[in-house]
């Protein structure tokens, strides 16, 4: 099989484009690593690529699940290697879009082996966020402050998972994570862009200001009008969950634009840090071109993954 090509950045940095750019130039079909791209009907706020950005090339793992199901960095990695294996079938190369750094890691490293599930913990976890969410936050910044500051304070679904594991192995997630040393599980060159924060934060307004022009608050409000719960782990994206309190009345439309943008800056600066702490990215030039890329990888050969 062929070796993958991964293209990862911070949000707003142009992935979606390079990698269906890259695509099409190597013959290739891409398989986005997207944690919020996979439930149909969010179509606006997730930033999918645009119909002429997917004619392209084929794309995988975008549509594939309904608002009101769970997806799982397990569940992914699945469903990437089966259209991995598929695309390599076809003779053709697959190009990996990474807007979720962790769903990257869990493909290209496997995820660590973790204790046996725990219902009635899960149970006790999801009552106490019921009850009092901060105190479980508080909580999750004590046992494995790594992990608190990297998942945002709403984020629900990753709060309780890392407190269910760390509580269950009586360690620190994030410690598990850093003594994982398995081998790659593919061959891979990770190839990274970086804006430089002036210019991601202005891209980051614009493409909020065109998500709310495009019609997002409509977009929410069919999708709760068709019976998706507003407590499901889709509607925690960002601009949705700031859209929800819009409609409650708690907020106007130009708080939550304004609020957006900040939650969306933030997660840049988030995937910014993940980043540099992983030793395989090489960085691109920005703005970065395909026929740039496709040189680079030529004048290179065939780069054996890291392990």
């Amino acid at each position: 099989m062929s070796e993958l090509v991964v293209v990862v950045g911070p949000t707003a940095a142009g992935k979606s484009t390079l990698g269906a750019e890259l695509a099409a130039a190597i013959g290739g079909e891409v398989v986005s690593a997207d944690s919020f791209a996979v439930y149909r009907g969010l179509d606006i706020g997730t930033a999918k690529p645009p119909p002429d950005v997917r004619a392209l090339a084929p794309h995988h793992l975008i549509d594939i699940v309904e608002p009101h199901e769970s997806y799982s960095a397990g569940r992914f990695t699945r469903d990437a290697d089966a259209a991995i294996a598929a695309i390599a079938a076809r003779g053709r190369r697959a190009v990996v879009v990474g807007g979720t750094h962790f769903y990257v890691r869990a493909l290209l490293r496997g995820l660590f082996p973790e204790p046996a599930k725990d219902p009635a913990l899960r149970r006790r976890l999801e009552a106490r966020w019921l009850e009092d969410p901060a105190a479980l936050r508080g909580e999750l910044a004590r046992l494995d402050p790594e992990a608190a500051r990297r998942i945002p304070a709403a984020d629900r679904q990753r709060t309780l998972r890392v407190l269910e594991v760390t509580l269950a192995a009586g360690r620190p997630m994030s410690e598990l994570w850093r003594e994982q040393r398995r081998g790659a599980r593919y061959r891979f060159r990770m190839l990274g862009l970086q804006p430089s924060r002036t210019e991601l934060h202005a891209r980051i307004e614009l493409r909020v200001k065109a998500m709310f022009d495009a019609g997002l608050l409509d977009e929410v409000r069919q999708l709760l009008g068709s019976g998706v719960p507003k407590h499901c782990h889709a509607l925690k994206a960002i601009g949705y969950r700031e859209c929800c309190r819009a409609l409650d009345g708690e907020w106007t439309e130009p708080q939550a634009r304004e609020a957006t943008v900040v939650a969306t800056c933030q997660l840049a600066k988030r995937q910014r840090t993940w980043l540099r702490g992983e030793p395989d990215v090489e960085w691109l030039a920005w703005p970065a071109a395909a026929r740039d890329v496709v040189a680079r990888l030529e004048a290179s050969g065939g780069t054996d993954a890291r392990s």
